[in-house]
């Protein structure tokens, strides 16, 4: 929210962040408060006035301010509220930011390769946002306890010229653009401390080096498997008695059934239409040994151990044609022995959704890929600022549904909780005491078109924000009014 009580909350957030001047900390400050405000509006827009407005861009363009400092002050942050938490899942994920249609921008990297009907090769340009998230098991989002901001290079399909040239595939991982996965589980696990937290990334993880990190960090982590690969060899190269990991898995005993709501999904560019349903999952779960790949180039230089892992497979039992049955191999090194740990690991999996919304709410709601400041390193200062933003107003949204009788006060000045009421109930007279926030969150909703019914979900973050945008100018005028 606006004024000194949201101030308070960027002032506390970034209380000991360093970037060398103390007027660069209180203008970072103002930044959080503009963006909080009008979060999806361009800069122009959410400051105050021209001077405003120049210094935030002064800011960006800024060599000296550190996208990296910003973000260690949120990160240190992030952490001390994890720590009051007795398991807090650490969501991993990577966004693709384009900004092709500002040709302009210097220092984007190429994504993706499309062909045209007239052009053999065309890039995407942007930057590649590797982000992780901290997450309750509730489903609470606690903050950033890291992100990676780059511009991806364009490889050859050879590492380098002449005979000795080797394909990417058999690069170590510390050379390739995956290792980004593993570097973040490293800089997690120093953030966190000896605190227990688990890493929960999707099937772009399932790599043999990660898991291997994980067993010397002794860090906790779940992942959805991608390669149905070869386990339980007895040596490098067995060929015999070896099974794969799907058909070890089938063979493993049911141990539970569970039923979920699929939601209905619309025919789009990139996926096939779907109608609601509710799906009878089964559980089935094992352990069994990871071998190392092969092709691992680290075998010429030292001994590359199996690993003894976990896995939990949920299949959806007899779907309705032509739909795809609901399946998630799951991978982890934490204990499974019986049908409640399998199904602890399916909901911690299914929370791995939470960063998908998040970077739904940067894209869609904050449209940061609207942003024209002209290179890559100011868009990463963007980027960093808006992601802590984007977080906050996230967490309100969802704070309301993991504890819905927390006091207003901790989000909403006196002033604030008042005006929102006389705007939205037909009341008179303010109750003796500061509503519960899941009370207040539903107005807010309002405000921004959710139209509350018997059988509608809760409000959406886009409809949140709206809603707060509104609250806002409301609060700013009662501020004015009651001055005169």
């Amino acid at each position: 929210m606006s004024g000194e009580h949201d101030a308070s909350w960027a002032a506390e957030e970034f209380a000991d962040v360093s970037l060398g001047d103390k007027r660069l900390d209180a203008r970072l400050i103002k930044l959080c408060d503009r963006f909080s405000d009008a979060p999806e509006s361009p800069i122009n827009q959410a400051c105050a006035d021209w001077a405003e407005t120049k210094a935030a861009y002064r800011f960006f363009q800024n060599e000296n301010v550190d996208a990296g400092e910003i973000l260690m002050a949120h990160r240190c942050k992030t952490a001390k509220r994890a720590k009051k938490h007795e398991t807090v899942l650490a969501v991993q994920d990577t966004s693709y930011f384009v900004y092709s249609s500002h040709p302009k921008t210097e220092g984007l990297g190429k994504m993706s390769l499309k062909k045209g009907k007239n052009v053999d090769k065309i890039y995407s340009n942007g930057l590649m946002v590797h982000t992780c998230l901290a997450v309750t098991t509730e489903g609470l989002p606690l903050g950033l306890l890291d992100q990676k901001i780059f511009s991806r290079k364009l490889r050859s399909k050879k590492t380098s010229g002449g005979k000795n040239s080797k394909p990417y595939d058999r690069l170590p991982v510390e050379e390739k653009e995956s290792y980004r996965w593993l570097e973040v589980l490293k800089k997690t696990n120093e953030v966190m401390g000896d605190r227990q937290i688990v890493t929960v990334c999707d099937r772009e993880a399932d790599l043999y080096d990660f898991f291997k990190i994980s067993q010397q960090l002794s860090s906790p982590v779940l992942v959805r498997a991608k390669a149905d690969r070869t386990i339980n060899r007895k040596s490098r190269y067995a060929e015999k008695g070896v099974v794969k990991l799907w058909e070890y898995m089938q063979q493993r005993p049911e141990s539970g059934f569970y039923t979920i709501d699929i939601p209905m999904k619309s025919k789009a560019k990139h996926c096939k239409e779907r109608q609601a349903r509710t799906a009878k999952v089964s559980v089935r779960f094992g352990s069994f040994q990871f071998n190392p790949p092969r092709n691992n180039p680290k075998h010429k230089k030292e001994h590359l151990p199996d690993i003894e892992m976990n896995a939990v497979y949920a299949l959806e039992q007899n779907p309705p044609n032509p739909e795809e049955a609901v399946e998630w191999m799951l991978l982890t090194n934490l204990p499974v022995k019986s049908y409640d740990e399998a199904y602890e690991k399916v909901k911690w999996y299914c929370l791995r959704w939470r960063i998908e919304m998040y970077f739904k709410v940067l894209k869609s709601g904050f449209r940061v890929e609207a942003c024209r400041l002209g290179h890559a390193e100011r868009l990463a200062r963007y980027l960093t600022i808006m992601s802590i933003v984007a977080w906050r107003l996230f967490m309100i949204t969802l704070v309301a549904r993991t504890d819905p009788e927390l006091p207003c006060s901790i989000l909403l000045a006196d002033h604030e909780w008042k005006v929102l009421f006389l705007k939205t109930s037909k009341k008179k007279t303010f109750p003796k005491k500061p509503p519960p926030i899941g009370d207040i969150v539903v107005l807010v909703a309002k405000l921004g078109g959710y139209l509350a019914r018997k059988n509608d979900g809760p409000p959406g973050t886009i409809t949140l924000w709206k809603g707060w945008k509104r609250l806002v100018d409301l609060a700013q005028g009662w501020e004015l009014a009651s001055q005169s």
